[in-house]
């Protein structure tokens, strides 16, 4: 008789988590979800059983783990804010990863980002710099995956662009524009994880897509699919920055951040390397002009609904 395995992800219920739990349940093995979400519905039904993250009781977050071979992360937080902030995730983090060692979890795929750095002025790339960091000297195996842009239906920076083009006469885009993005599908790096996962080797990946895209050829192909072509505008940085405040007043949620363009503006999300998924973002924008950026997707609202960061 064969014996399924366990797997637990962080956030099963989220967005990138949701594709890693049913890529997981596809191929049979048994999965629990940590989350500070128990109060939502459970897209899963009994497939998944759902335990409190319990990120300030390590002990039980120990014994939730027990038993678990593979426990694939994607908590974070997008940006600081006075209800969470990049500091408590990393701690959050270190605790989980803790946890992990102690209840005998085997391997940990651990969600990062491109081009992370301990010496970055940003707090986002500071944070995952960390996180890789501890990961590794905790002596547990790892894949460590880093993309930049994970695109997919409830993704909320491409929907948002879309949005801002039919809402908006014009689009501003931040200086030049020349700075570049390799988005990623959701299920082809949903996919990348469960396949890592799987294995014993441990990996630093540039999980990226198969196009590269500067902001301002992202913005065109864009309007183009939805059929709303706009006149663009090179706007300074913090003209930008002001401009995308005042959007988020409007919206009630914080819309950029003076940190992500910064980042965004140093190509940051920019790697030399091989492409990782399949699925090219143009042809998937083009596949859903209708529903694209229909409605605004708020970060703000989507804690809210969760109860908590991650």
């Amino acid at each position: 008789m064969c014996i399924k395995e366990t797997h637990a992800v962080t956030g099963a219920f989220g967005y990138t988590g949701k594709y890693i739990a049913a890529q997981l349940l596809a191929r049979g093995h048994r999965v629990i979800t940590l989350t500070n979400s128990l109060h939502k519905p459970n897209p899963f039904g009994e497939h998944i059983q759902a335990f409190p993250f319990n990120r300030d009781r390590p002990e039980r977050l120990t014994e939730t783990l027990r038993g678990v071979r593979v426990l694939y992360n994607t908590y974070w937080v997008r940006f600081n804010h006075r209800t969470f902030s990049h500091a408590q995730a990393v701690e959050h983090t270190m605790r989980l990863f803790q946890a992990a060692k102690k209840a005998g979890v085997e391997r940990i795929v651990h969600v990062s980002i491109t081009n992370p750095s301990l010496d970055s002025p940003y707090d986002y790339f500071r944070g995952k710099a960390i996180l890789e960091k501890a990961l590794q000297e905790s002596n547990l195996s790892y894949a460590i995956l880093r993309p930049t842009v994970i695109f997919g239906k409830e993704d909320i920076l491409i929907n948002n662009i879309a949005w801002a083009i039919r809402t908006l006469p014009v689009m501003g885009v931040f200086g030049d524009g020349s700075y570049r993005l390799q988005p990623i599908y959701v299920e082809d790096f949903a996919e990348l994880a469960v396949i890592h996962g799987s294995s014993t080797e441990n990996i630093i990946l540039n999980a990226i897509g198969p196009e590269t895209f500067t902001y301002k050829e992202l913005v065109r192909t864009i309007a183009a699919a939805i059929g709303k072509p706009r006149p663009i505008m090179h706007v300074p940085p913090r003209l930008g920055y002001v401009a995308g405040w005042l959007i988020g007043k409007w919206v009630g949620d914080v819309f950029i951040t003076w940190e992500e363009i910064r980042a965004l503006m140093d190509d940051l999300l920019f790697v030399d390397a091989p492409p990782a998924g399949r699925t090219r973002l143009s042809d998937w924008v083009h596949a859903h002009a209708d529903v694209l950026g229909n409605h605004y997707a708020s970060e703000l609202a989507r804690r809210k609904r969760s109860g908590a960061p991650g």
